[in-house]
């Protein structure tokens, strides 16, 4: 069976071993806060994109899987993600139901890009292009 099918299974054969060492994923996953509400962009001759941030937070005890120190102190670390929707009805729908503070799921693939700046310095960024978001918060409208 070939590593393409939906379920994966072990290739039988050498193409098929050959076709998998071939394939590349690009997937991400992210749960969390929008930080704040979408913004719906058009570029001149491109189609219009639905633009938001997102916080993922991580939480760890200091000290924790060293055997002889006592838990600690909690830390936490919160990383900012700026989602963008160009999927045609994916992306009215964050634009119109997407609000800050909700708690959504969102997945899609990493995109990497440069662009430069009002003060003409070349900047790097990363976004993540949304093809799938679950609504996590209880209703929608009280979000």
């Amino acid at each position: 069976m070939s590593c393409q099918q939906t379920s994966w299974h072990p290739p039988q054969s050498r193409e098929d071993v050959e076709k998998c060492l071939c394939a590349a994923i690009n997937r991400v996953q992210l749960l969390g806060r929008v930080g704040q509400d979408p913004v719906m962009r058009q570029v001149e001759g491109r189609n219009p994109v639905t633009i938001f941030s997102m916080a993922t937070n991580e939480m760890w005890r200091s000290g924790e899987g060293e055997p002889t120190s006592t838990a600690g102190d909690v830390s936490q670390k919160t990383t900012w993600h700026r989602i963008s929707v160009f999927k045609p009805g994916l992306r009215d729908v964050a634009y119109q139901y997407v609000k800050k503070g909700s708690r959504i799921l969102v997945e899609g693939k990493l995109d990497y890009g440069e662009y430069t700046d009002k003060n003409n310095v070349r900047r790097q960024a990363t976004t993540i292009i949304a093809d799938n978001i679950v609504f996590l918060s209880e209703n929608l409208r009280d979000q």
